[in-house]
């Protein structure tokens, strides 16, 4: 009987903590968000770039793109990608597992969007309290700066 009570026990415990695990998976993560972002999000997993047919992973602030056939998750874009600005071009967000395994889905789904203005507002230009902690990396602090009216009397000079 003990042996019985212990299992009922162990297994109730481990569905409660499964249960709890979801329900924290999902919680709020405004503070994660980049500031190239698009506001109106509570929760981000992925957003997906059509212009450069990249993923950006919130919770790790990783890009995830195609690298030589393989999925490459980096805190930077690709070399080819280094100068793109990502304050002017559209995210699409994605609260999925894994979203870059429908990346064909996703590129049909999502391509009309590519060169396109991006219509939405980015958390940096928002003002809303909830918006005041958001995730600030370099690449973000260069892109900024580029946008400055000051930086820009000085961009296109030999700035490396």
């Amino acid at each position: 009987m003990k042996k019985l009570l212990f299992t009922a026990t162990l297994v109730a415990a481990a569905a409660y903590f499964n249960t709890a695990q979801a329900q924290i998976s999902f919680s709020v993560n405004i503070g994660d968000q980049p500031s190239w972002g698009p506001t109106g999000y509570d929760h981000v997993e992925y957003y997906y770039i059509p212009d450069i047919q990249a993923y950006y992973y919130v919770p790790s602030h990783e890009f995830v793109y195609l690298n030589r056939g393989h999925w490459t998750f980096s805190h930077e874009l690709p070399p080819r990608y280094y100068d793109f600005d990502l304050f002017h071009c559209r995210k699409i967000v994605m609260n999925e597992p894994q979203p870059y395994l429908h990346f064909d889905e996703h590129r049909r789904d999502y391509d009309h969007f590519r060169g396109t203005p991006p219509g939405q507002e980015f958390i940096r230009d928002n003002h809303d309290d909830r918006y005041k902690w958001h995730y600030h990396d370099q690449h973000e602090a260069d892109e900024e700066w580029r946008h400055r009216p000051e930086g820009d009397k000085h961009w296109g000079e030999d700035h490396h």
